[in-house]
């Protein structure tokens, strides 16, 4: 589950709920991950990625995967269109797998 822990320390001044978008933690459990495993590193303040950066995208094809659906022909209807949960940009990350 995401982690409103990931807030920065420091206000920001920007719309929003001091959310920080730039590296946050996710915690995930069974279903063929790696146990007490860790994927990527933050800077020292935790404030930035700068390890094995994930994009949203890339954790929804990862979690699509893990459930048996192929992220690549999941879409649904908006507006007249057909999109993609996982956009054109998401990978499956096959390191987090037992």
């Amino acid at each position: 589950m995401p982690s409103s822990a990931a807030r920065p320390t420091h206000r920001t001044r920007g719309a929003g709920r001091d959310h920080n978008p730039d590296g946050f933690t996710v915690w995930l459990a069974g279903g063929g991950l790696k146990p007490a495993f860790a994927y990527g590193n933050t800077d020292e303040f935790g404030h930035v990625a700068v390890e094995k950066k994930m994009h949203m995208h890339d954790l929804h094809a990862t979690l699509l995967h893990l459930l048996g659906i192929d992220h690549l022909r999941l879409t649904y209807r908006h507006s007249g269109r057909d999109f993609r949960l996982t956009d054109v940009h998401g990978e499956v990350v096959h390191e987090l797998f037992s």
